[in-house]
């Protein structure tokens, strides 16, 4: 029986690049873990690599640039995740900043980075090559 013919473009990654996002995400559990038992040395020691690994697979997939939106997405998400936790683990979390927020909510900042990045790729990139490959 003859195999179908394959029209969609396919997307292959590297073993080796697979094991480290598979390791991103035992770091990742593990830091979140930690955050919700409060075990504080823990979750912050974990910040480094979940946030190392973030970034080395971000710069690996710079040439495609929805891998790499995605992935700096994932990089601001982990560092609005790792100020939240911090700021509850060292308490200042609920102190005031000016008259409209907390500390904590100051985790907007990166969050809001990550989705803009990510609205950029799907309202202009994204149609952008949409429509030269269509060319």
């Amino acid at each position: 029986m003859e195999s179908p013919v394959q029209t969609e473009e396919v997307y292959a990654i590297p073993a080796s690049y697979r094991k480290m996002e598979n390791l991103h995400i035992l770091f990742w559990l593990v830091k979140d873990i930690s955050w919700c038992m409060i075990w504080k040395t823990l979750g912050i020691l974990m910040v480094f690599p979940t946030l190392g690994i973030a970034l080395i697979i971000a710069w690996r997939t710079r040439a495609l640039q929805s891998e790499l939106a995605h992935n700096l997405a994932i990089v601001f998400w982990i560092s609005a995740n790792s100020y939240w936790m911090m700021s509850e683990f060292f308490g200042f979390d609920t102190r005031p900043v000016g008259h409209l927020t907390d500390f904590k909510h100051l985790a907007i900042i990166p969050f809001s980075i990550g989705l803009l990045i990510l609205l950029y790729y799907y309202l202009v990139q994204k149609p952008r090559e949409t429509q030269v490959a269509t060319l």
